[in-house]
C-alpha cells in the first residue's frame, strides 16, 4: 500500500517523516490520526527546479493556477496582488539579458511576475468620493505582503500537479528597468518573478534552520545562536554543499565553506541600495 504521507505529484518525494527530517535535521511528531497528510509531505517536499523540459504549460492550467494563488488570504479583503504572465520570448530574453547568471529565466517555458498593486485602493476612494489617509509605509507593506502570498500559493498549487518553479527575487536589482519593460503604472511594483515549466530532472530539499532557531514559544528566545548556526552549517554541507565560493579572490578559500560563510560574503556587497528610490519614484510614501 502506498504511505499517504508522501505527495504524488512531486518526482521523487519522501515521506512526510523523512522530508522534515532532511529538512531541519530532526524527528517531528506526525499524529497518526491527521488527515490531508498528502498535502502536508508535498509542502515539506518543496525544490526548486531550474532546468525544464520543452513541454509547453497551456494557457489553461497557467489560469488555474494563478485562480488558486490568487484565493490566499488577503489583507482586510483588500486583494492587493496581481500576476504578470511573461510568454513573449523577445521580451523574456530581455529579462535574461539583465540576469545573465540565470538562464532558466529564458529555458523555463512561462516566466511570471509577481506584482504588488497598491493604486486600486486609492481609485475607489477617489471614485466613491472618500478620503484616503492611508498613503504611507503600511499601504507598501500590505500589498507586498499580499503579493508574496500569492507567490507562495502559486508554488503550492503549481507543485500539486507536478509543475516545477524558481522564484526569482533578483529582478528587484533592476526594479526600473523591469518595471517600464512592463509597462508598470504608478503604485505597481515587482515583488519577485518565478520561472515555471515541467522538470526535467529531480531536485533535492534544502536544508533548513534548526527550528529550535526559528520557532519560538511565547517569547522570542535564539538559544546559542552561534552553535545553533554551526551545527546548521555543518548538517547542510553534509548534505548540499556549495558547489563554489563566493568571491575567493576578496574573502581567500575557506577551509570549511558552509550556509553563513556563504550568506556573509552574499551580503558583504551593497544591494538594492536604490530599491527605496524606486519604490518612491513608483508613487509609494514610505513615512
Amino acid at each position: 500500500m502506498a504511505d499517504p504521507a508522501v505527495s504524488p505529484a512531486t518526482d521523487g518525494a519522501l515521506s512526510l517523516h523523512d522530508a522534515l527530517l532532511t529538512r531541519f535535521g530532526e524527528t517531528v511528531a506526525i499524529p497518526a490520526e491527521l488527515s490531508g497528510l498528502s498535502e502536508l509531505a508535498t509542502i515539506a517536499n518543496h525544490r526548486v527546479h531550474r532546468r525544464y523540459t520543452e513541454r509547453a504549460v497551456s494557457p489553461d492550467l497557467l489560469r488555474l493556477l494563478c485562480a488558486c494563488a490568487l484565493s490566499a488570504p488577503s489583507k482586510s479583503d483588500l486583494q492587493q496582488a496581481d500576476i504578470l504572465i511573461v510568454r513573449d520570448k523577445f521580451r523574456r530574453e530581455a529579462i535574461t539579458a539583465l540576469l545573465p547568471e540565470m538562464p532558466w529565466v529564458i529555458q523555463a517555458p512561462v516566466f511570471l511576475v509577481f506584482l504588488a498593486n497598491a493604486r486600486r485602493l486609492p481609485f475607489i476612494a477617489r471614485e466613491r468620493g472618500t478620503p484616503f489617509p492611508n498613503d504611507h509605509l503600511d499601504l507598501f507593506f500590505n500589498a507586498s505582503v499580499d503579493a508574496a502570498l500569492v507567490l507562495a500559493t502559486f508554488m503550492r498549487a503549481a507543485e500539486a500537479v507536478g509543475l516545477g518553479c524558481c522564484p526569482i527575487s533578483v529582478i528587484r536589482d533592476h526594479a526600473a528597468t523591469v518595471s517600464n519593460m512592463l509597462a508598470l503604472p504608478d503604485k505597481v511594483i515587482p515583488i519577485a518573478g518565478m520561472c515555471v515549466g515541467w522538470p526535467a530532472e529531480p531536485s533535492g530539499i534544502t536544508p533548513r534552520l534548526p527550528l529550535d532557531i526559528t520557532v519560538h514559544e511565547e517569547t522570542y528566545d535564539e538559544g546559542d545562536l552561534a552553535a545553533g548556526i554551526g551545527g546548521y552549517d555543518r548538517r547542510r554541507a553534509a548534505i548540499r554543499p556549495f558547489r563554489n565560493q563566493r568571491e575567493s579572490a576578496r574573502f581567500g578559500h575557506a577551509e570549511f565553506y558552509g550556509w553563513s560563510e556563504d550568506k556573509a560574503r552574499q551580503y558583504a556587497n551593497p544591494a538594492r541600495a536604490d530599491f527605496g528610490a524606486f519604490v518612491r519614484g513608483k508613487g509609494f510614501c514610505l513615512d
